[in-house]
Order: C-alpha cells, then structure tokens, then sequence
C-alpha cells in the first residue's frame, strides 16, 4: 500500500503493482507544507483523491477522513463520506475506535467500507504527547489489542497500525482476522504502507525510523533542475532539434 495524492505517482504504483492506495491527510503536511495533518480538509482530500483516481482507474483506493469531519455528529461525517466516495474513493479511514462506534457502524451499513487507524493516531497526535511509538507498556498495548477487535466487531475491513511494537503488531494481527497495514509496525502484520514522498527520498528533514529510502529524490531531482539551469545559462538548451523551424 502507498499513500499518494496525484495521477503520477497513482499511474506508477499501478504499473508497479502496487495493491492498494491512500489518499491521506498527510497531503497537508508533504505538498502544502503545514506543519500537522489537521490542516487537511475535505475539499483538499477529494481534489487529490479525484486526481489519484484517474491516474489509478481501478485500483482499491482509501481516503482519510479530515480531522473533526467525524467528530461533529452523523451528518457532517456521512457529508464528508459522500464528497469522497463521489470523487472515487474505494474506502475511507478514521482514526481511533472510542467516540466513533456509531459513525463506524452507521458508515458501514450505509455499503461503505471503513478502514480503521489505530497506534499513533496523527489528529490526535497532541494528546498523545508527541509522536512516540505507542503500545510501550502492557496496558497501552492491550488497550490497542482490545481496539482491533473492537474495529473489528463494528465492521472494520482492514486497519492500519501507526508505530507501535513488533510484538504489539504481531500480536494484533493474530488476534484479528482482518487485514492489519503497518507503517512502523514491524514485520509481523499482514502488510505496509508507507508516503510515497518518503519512500522517494523527497523528505527534507528528519524522518522516522521506519521510513526505508529507496531512492534519494531529494538529490536527483535538485541536481535535474541545476542541469536545466546551467544548459539555458551556457545557451545548450534548447538545441536546434529541441526547436521548430
């Protein structure tokens, strides 16, 4: 699973066989530059899912709800839903379980289905004090466990698990039977995900520890723009096959 927000990196995850997408709220934060994901809202969410949409036409495709679109009540959680859905999402996600059983419930009986976010939940990231890795102690981690089963029960299809143990997400994942997506879970879930942005080396400051670069894009595409700059400045570009008679 990659998070994407645009018909590019949509169109290549599917050439590269890429199972699933999301669109997530970390779109505030890599292409807008605001410093946390509450920023997102849903206009943005279904810009970029539209986008990622046709560049990946048949592709299962999850969006983030924005923070507080399902925190307001039913009707501005199911609005919110059915702005996404129209642009092309496949699913949406929310984070957390508490406060939220009856949006789940309501979600998925409407024929939506819901995927869970449970660990380190970003909307809620300043009541967790921080991002730090979650499920550290035995009551924090079989709070989470409880979660999952919870998610679960209210009709959860797959839920994604944000920095927590190994053991923790080994533990979810087989005491769950649905599909559990790791993003600094360790090995022992049933799948990952990570930025798309991240996994390119586009990340311009410190990264998480589960961040794996496998490309430094930060650098290639820097040097790109330099070569570009130096051709038009030594007047190489653009060169007599380059132009029209």
């Amino acid at each position: 699973m990659l998070s994407v927000y645009d018909a590019i990196l949509a169109r290549i995850a599917l050439q590269a066989g890429v199972n699933c997408l999301l669109v997530g709220d970390s779109v505030a934060m890599v292409l807008y530059g605001y410093e946390s994901t509450i920023f997102a809202t849903v206009e943005m969410m279904a810009a970029h899912v539209s986008a990622a949409r046709r560049g990946s036409p048949k592709t299962f495709l999850v969006a983030d709800l924005p923070f507080g679109t399902f925190r307001r009540g039913l009707k501005p959680a199911m609005k919110a839903v059915e702005t996404l859905v129209r642009a092309g999402a496949s699913a949406v996600k929310l984070e957390g379980v508490s406060g939220n059983e009856k949006i789940i419930v309501h979600i998925v009986e409407s024929g939506i289905p819901v995927m869970g976010h449970l660990g380190l939940t970003p909307q809620s990231v300043l009541g967790l004090g921080g991002y730090k890795v979650q499920g550290g102690t035995p009551e924090s981690a079989h709070r989470l466990i409880d979660d999952a089963k919870r998610l679960e029960d209210l009709g959860a299809f797959s839920l994604v698990l944000e920095c927590a143990s190994r053991a923790v997400g080994t533990k979810i994942s087989t005491n769950i039977s649905i599909p559990v997506i790791g993003i600094g879970a360790g090995v022992g879930v049933d799948g990952q995900v990570l930025v798309a942005s991240d996994l390119l080396g586009f990340s311009n400051g410190p990264t998480p520890r589960f961040v794996r670069k496998y490309l430094d894009g930060e650098t290639l595409v820097a040097n790109a723009f330099g070569e570009f700059l130096q051709d038009i400045e030594n007047g190489d570009y653009p060169s007599d096959s380059e132009s029209y008679e």
